[in-house]
């Protein structure tokens, strides 16, 4: 049997929006997956459909053939793999490590050299596509670090996107997902101004999404994220607290590159508002409710 097809049983570390869903099509595509999260109840529906139970990240990852992380922030990735009840602290670690959070390059670096100190081969995989490509299993996966051990996981990925590029050694993916939310981040605000326009101009607002999203300002987010906008749907496929901590890394390493990215950084004050008014729970798409108060737009 080969490597690849060798992959059967998962643990799973992580069932907020995008870890629940991904985590869903594993279990539609018959892998044996034991789950950690810290509260149990958002991965209830998945021991529902068959997962077992873990009492820790090391527990979940015990014997199992890959451990699989998509959690929060860096620091809840260094917990979870790092920590005295993390992945790498089992007595039987596992052979693969894939870890779908997006977190910074540096932390990728210092999780691969650690796993392999334990015999583990090590990936950082951040994912690109919302809550949408997470259900439907059309995510673009950035990955970085080594090549066979992707190749090992190419089948189990298969299942979670339509995309999966190598793009160098560990921290590449991460890197990769940091351009990934640079132009998110920009393009957003163009989203919400255009369609504040619209709204003052008379427009409709769907016919116009309908009309430009096909043309040279189409995108992901106004296509996707703009007829939310519009029904005023501000629930997160992506929490803007989330968004938030990327844009913070993307800014911290582009200090560290002598890079100005002026752009990233009036998109994190913006969100720093919607953060303010209390939306940090809200989808990406609240920053609308931010540049409405900033013309005084009111919806009935």
């Amino acid at each position: 049997m080969s490597e690849s097809a060798a992959i059967q049983t998962i643990g799973w570390i992580g069932a907020g929006v995008m870890g629940a869903a991904m985590a869903g099509r594993l279990l539609d595509g018959g892998y044996r997956l034991r789950v950690f999260n810290r509260t149990r109840g958002k991965a209830q529906a998945l021991l529902d459909r068959g997962a077992l139970w873990a009492g820790s990240p090391a527990e979940a990852a015990e014997g199992v053939d890959v451990a699989v992380t998509m959690v929060g922030y860096p620091q809840d990735v260094e917990e979870v793999i790092l920590g005295e009840a993390g992945v790498l602290a089992a007595s039987k670690p596992p052979r693969l490590l894939i870890d779908f959070t997006t977190s910074s390059p540096d932390l990728a670096q210092r999780v691969s050299r650690q796993a392999a100190s334990r015999g583990v081969a090590a990936l950082d995989a951040p994912v690109s596509g919302g809550d949408v490509g997470a259900r439907n299993g059309t995510l673009s996966i950035m990955v970085g670090g080594d090549a066979a051990a992707l190749e090992s996981l190419r089948p189990m990925l298969e299942h979670l996107g339509r995309k999966i590029t190598l793009m160098g050694g560990p921290g590449a993916g991460q890197h990769t997902k940091m351009v990934n939310q640079i132009l998110i981040a920009t393009m957003m605000i163009g989203v919400c101004e255009g369609l504040l326009y619209a709204h003052r101009a008379g427009l409709d607002p769907l016919r116009v999404i309908a009309a430009v999203g096909s043309g040279a300002a189409g995108s992901w987010s106004i296509n996707n994220l703009g007829p939310r906008i519009v029904q005023r749907d501000f629930a997160p496929g992506f929490y803007v607290e989330h968004f938030l901590k990327d844009m913070g890394i993307a800014l911290a390493e582009a200090r560290r590159m002598n890079l100005a990215l002026p752009g990233l950084a009036l998109a994190e004050q913006l969100y720093q508002s919607v953060r303010a008014q209390g939306h940090a729970r809200g989808g990406t798409q609240a920053l609308m409710l931010a540049l409405e108060s900033m013309s005084a737009v009111r919806h009935q």
